[in-house]
């Protein structure tokens, strides 16, 4: 069994002194007497059976023991001070969670218009790597987050599809002719380590017992996929929605007509005891309105 922490006033007025290497510069940081301070220093001393402060008149040093507590809670306040002041500016906003390559090709452009359209709620979103899309929002700091996968995030979680995600080979439009006429012959890009993009492209395409998989550069996201097929090293798969922006600046071309569902979709998620419940139905609602289309993209 843990033993009972000191009261937390005695350890903030420990953090004070120790940081103002003065009682009375510490009772001034926390609006309280000199006196108050000594007194909930003693505590602390006898909870702890050490000296923490060196005492020589006014003025004060810390033991070698009062500068490892002071190390220590150093840390741990200045986590909670982030926490709170994390929780001031984003107590009336959303704070959302969302993959780093989908926030960079329509996520911000979305969100951009949604401010300008919409005074509330205000949306922080941070932009994460994620090898699995996942979210714990009792461990993390989100009130809702965008994520890919099969619509099941967990119990006590509501989610809402967006999109659907759609798969289709890209390379840069002077590998256009060679990927259309010889595939097996061009250079593969791996947007996963797993491969599971081309694996799952190629499933029942003519392709699929003559190109070897096992071959090519492996990077960690999409967006290392298509930016390496943009700059002519191969050919990558890509989530044909997301990569709309290179297809349409003309960065990337699709050799192939073929497309295909993977089964997975971005979904939008959320606690159900939520109490931010009308700023993300009204997020929610905004995105729907604003899926990428990509019809323009597929022949």
């Amino acid at each position: 069994m843990l033993s009972p922490l000191p009261p937390l006033y005695a350890l903030r007025a420990f953090d004070a002194a120790a940081l103002c290497g003065s009682f009375t510069r510490a009772a001034l940081m926390l609006h309280v007497t000199p006196g108050a301070i000594s007194r909930h220093i003693r505590t602390l001393e006898e909870n702890f059976h050490c000296q923490l402060f060196l005492r020589n008149g006014p003025a004060v040093e810390l033991t070698d023991a009062g500068r490892i507590l002071a190390s220590q809670l150093r840390n741990g306040f200045a986590t909670l001070e982030s926490a709170c002041e994390a929780f001031r500016t984003t107590r009336h906003g959303l704070r959302l969670k969302a993959p780093s390559t989908l926030t960079l090709n329509w996520l911000l452009n979305i969100l951009k218009i949604f401010v300008e359209e919409n005074s509330t709620p205000e949306v922080h979103v941070s932009s994460v790597w994620m090898d699995v899309d996942h979210v714990d929002f009792y461990q993390e700091p989100f009130d809702c987050a965008i994520l890919l996968g099969n619509g099941q995030f967990g119990e006590q979680t509501v989610s809402q599809l967006l999109f659907k995600e759609c798969l289709a080979p890209v390379c840069a439009p002077g590998l256009l002719e060679k990927a259309q006429h010889n595939i097996s012959a061009c250079e593969l890009i791996h947007p996963s380590p797993d491969r599971r993009d081309w694996r799952r492209w190629l499933k029942g395409s003519p392709f699929e017992l003559t190109l070897d998989i096992s071959k090519g550069k492996v990077f960690d996201t999409l967006e290392q996929g298509n930016q390496a097929a943009a700059g002519g090293f191969g050919v990558s798969v890509g989530d044909v929605a997301l990569s709309i922006p290179a297809l349409e600046s003309g960065l990337l071309v699709m050799p192939f007509t073929r497309t295909i569902e993977t089964g997975d979709g971005y979904y939008l998620v959320w606690p159900s005891d939520s109490p931010k419940q009308q700023g993300i139905e009204t997020l929610c609602a905004f995105l729907l309105g604003h899926i990428p289309d990509i019809s323009t993209c597929v022949k």
